[in-house]
């Protein structure tokens, strides 16, 4: 599969290098995939961004809390930091954000897009400038999820002058963050350096130990842009980007019982004290772009991601979860540390590769009196995912009246084979065409289509040094996939917008032969107001499923009657339908002050629509972790640069972790809670360039259960503080 690949990787190099170059004055900045949000606004599908002045208001730093600023997004919280996130767009499944395109600054960022798309990689949300949330047919344009949608995260651009900025915050549970970048442009170059460090002790305490259950995450970032001067002939620019990153979580997929959930949502079970994270990550990205003349530009990105994780953690746990919450003392005990048990800790040990070349061409013209805006990409690419993840035994002894664990045995003695001793590898080419027609100047439809050619392989081992195959497994896919979506705009600030197109979700490595990927045929109809201060949206979406896919986790194990935890399970047909509703307005008050507010909700019905061939799920069931209702309201108010205060109340109703609670009787242990969490944040500019800001994360402390997989319930964050400084420079 690689010489492939490499071969494939020249040949777009030759065809790139030999494109002849003309003039163009235009400079490139951070690729985007939306824009701003009159960009969105003419975009033929539902599209946001959440601009850097939005994220400002609140000062966050988890990723789920400004999603949920955006109709049609969902989230599930696991720790309460949004450190490995879940999310999911218009049903599409929430799960380690696996069915949803992830790329930072258009570059996939997932450790392994195909082989592994499990985002147990994300970058510091502390570090991000802003966030573009792309829906409908025109992601397209993008892949290889083109379900439900994409989502874009914009680092710290270049700045086009010397100039630099240090955040500075601390708060509850010994939290500390440091936050600072400095760059600087001239007419032929520019530079910007960056980082951004936190630690914290966690909220979390384990039951019978001192150790703390929080994280320290380091990034590093580097970028340099070189171009021809504005008035040369041929207009060239090269962009290169290096990252860095390493992290250490104390954290943990055992949960809790109800009944100790209710007594301290904030506990941890003595079995958990040796859980930790540990994960290094190195991305290179390099860019050319050079513009042919006022009509066609010519982009080539190559990219290469590394990424290396441990999740040191307890397994196989779940099971007396179940039994305690069943009524089981003995159980009960045994997770509070108070009878002895043997149990493992697997050091799930993985290695990513994740590489690709990407060529895009765009092309403005007149054709037949209506201007054409084409774009041609195609993208070679290449990830893998190697496993090697031993096993070690240990004893939880209660005799001392403290617990305590001993060693017993590792699987580094006994031997590492089958689904701990495996390499799962995919190779994709994708192209897509997507030509965007202004009828006249009132109707512009964009027709688009892709293709993707993806080959994976499993490679399961029975034996530490791989001499031999325990068992192999390949899949090949190739689908095209078309759309068309279209905006007519009316009198008044009113834009009426539609479109239909075909998205895949490709089936994991780990599948048995001849896994079938996620195909649904997707339809949005609605409208867009915009005039004056106030901005609005309604949209219906609807997605017919001809076969649902889930890739299994241990973070989200699949529905199949074995509750896998790895490869794919097919649920057959389904449906997913639902209402986005966003509203905006700027209220201008006396004195200078404004008063800015914007809501937005969700509605989602989504069922199962055939039973499926092995009878696990069946026809009227539900989607797992899917939330019917999702609400958020922000309002500020605010007076000029001087000072501002907000207030964001977000909603999410209770969620069936699996695909049979809707069908009747006692569902205590198959729901998550519905949750409301209010969070304050102010600013006050002290000089120009200083401002200090204060925020309180869930001020009313309410502590719901926001997760059941894999092992037990968990809490979101409970109330917490932090105040800041941030100086420009």
């Amino acid at each position: 599969m690689h010489r492939r690949f490499s071969r494939n990787l020249l040949a777009l190099a030759v065809v790139s290098a030999s494109l002849p170059a003309l003039a163009q004055d235009q400079s490139l900045n951070e690729l985007v995939i939306v824009g701003d949000e009159a960009s969105a606004s003419a975009l033929p599908g539902s599209a946001h961004v959440v601009s850097s002045e939005d994220m400002e208001t609140m000062k966050y730093t988890d990723v789920h809390q400004v999603v949920r600023q955006v109709p049609g997004v969902y989230f599930l919280e696991e720790e309460g930091y949004g450190l490995r996130p879940n999310i999911g767009i218009r049903g599409s499944g929430s799960g380690r954000s696996g069915k949803v395109t992830l790329m930072e600054d258009g570059v996939l960022m997932a450790p392994a897009p195909y082989a592994a798309p499990a985002a147990y990689y994300f970058p510091s949300f502390g570090r991000i400038h802003s966030v573009e949330v792309l829906k409908g047919p025109d992601l397209l344009r993008y892949g290889p999820q083109t379900v439900g949608g994409a989502i874009n995260f914009r680092s710290t651009p270049i700045p086009q002058e010397a100039s630099g900025n240090v955040t500075t915050e601390i708060g509850e549970d010994s939290s500390k963050r440091i936050h600072a970048w400095y760059g600087a442009s001239s007419e032929q170059a520019g530079f910007l350096v960056e980082t951004h460090q936190q630690e914290v002790d966690g909220y979390k305490t384990i039951r019978g130990s001192d150790r703390d259950t929080g994280f320290d995450k380091q990034d590093f970032v580097a970028k340099l842009r070189l171009n021809s001067p504005a008035s040369a002939d041929v207009y060239h620019q090269l962009d290169l980007k290096v990252d860095y990153s390493e992290e250490l979580s104390n954290e943990t997929y055992l949960g809790l019982t109800d009944e100790d959930f209710d007594a301290d949502p904030n506990q941890r079970y003595f079995a958990s004290e040796r859980d930790n994270m540990d994960t290094k990550r190195t991305g290179y990205m390099i860019r050319h772009l050079v513009d042919l003349n006022n009509d066609v530009t010519l982009t080539t990105t190559a990219y290469r991601n590394e990424f290396a994780r441990n999740w040191y953690k307890a397994a196989g746990l779940g099971g007396l979860i179940d039994d305690a919450n069943g009524g089981d003392a003995t159980a009960q005990a045994q997770l509070r540390g108070e009878e002895d048990l043997e149990f493992d800790i697997k050091n799930n040990n993985r290695e990513y590769v994740s590489q690709g070349l990407d060529f895009k061409a765009d092309w403005n013209t007149d054709v037949a009196g209506m201007r054409h805006a084409l774009t041609f990409g195609t993208r070679f690419h290449d990830d893998e995912v190697d496993r090697f993840q031993p096993v070690d035994t240990f004893n939880q002894l209660t005799g001392s009246g403290r617990p305590t664990l001993e060693f017993v045995s590792s699987t580094l003695t006994t031997g590492i084979s089958s689904g701990d001793n495996r390499v799962e590898e995919a190779e994709a080419w994708s192209s897509f065409i997507a030509d965007r027609i202004d009828v006249n100047d009132r109707l512009t439809v964009t027709a688009l289509l892709r293709y993707e050619d993806i080959e994976t392989e499993a490679t399961r081992y029975s034996d530490q040094a791989r001499d031999t195959v325990d068992r192999k497994v390949s899949n090949d896919t190739a689908e095209w996939l078309p759309g068309i979506g279209a905006t007519y705009d009316l009198d008044g600030g009113i834009t009426l917008l539609g479109g239909v197109h075909r998205g895949m979700a490709p089936a994991s490595p780990g599948a048995e032969d001849n896994v079938e990927p996620e195909i649904s045929v997707n339809y949005e109809l609605g409208a867009r107001f915009s005039r004056g201060a106030t901005r609005a949206e309604l949209i219906g979406f609807y997605s017919d499923y001809s076969n649902t896919v889930e890739n299994c986790s241990l973070a989200t194990p699949c529905s199949d009657a074995n509750n896998s935890t790895s490869g794919s399970f097919s649920k057959g047909e389904s449906r997913v339908q639902g209402i986005e509703v966003l509203v905006v307005h700027e209220f201008a008050l006396a004195n200078g002050l404004s008063a800015p507010v914007e809501a937005n909700w969700t509605y989602t019905d989504a069922k199962i629509t055939e039973t499926a061939d092995d009878g696990s799920v069946l026809k009227g069931d539900n989607l797992s972790y899917l939330p019917e209702n999702v609400v958020n309201l922000r309002a500020g108010l605010r007076s000029g640069n001087q000072w501002d205060a907000y207030v964001n109340i977000g909603f999410v109703e209770k969620m069936c972790i699996d695909n049979t609670c809707e069908g009747g009787g006692d569902n205590t242990f198959s729901e998550t809670e519905s949750l409301t969490v209010v969070d304050l944040s102010g600013s006050y500019a002290l000089t120009p360039n200083a401002r200090v800001f204060a925020k309180v994360a869930n001020v009313l402390d309410d502590q719901k259960i926001v997760a059941r997989s894999p092992d037990g319930a968990r809490p979101n964050l409970p109330r917490t503080g932090y105040v800041g400084v941030s100086v420009d420079f």
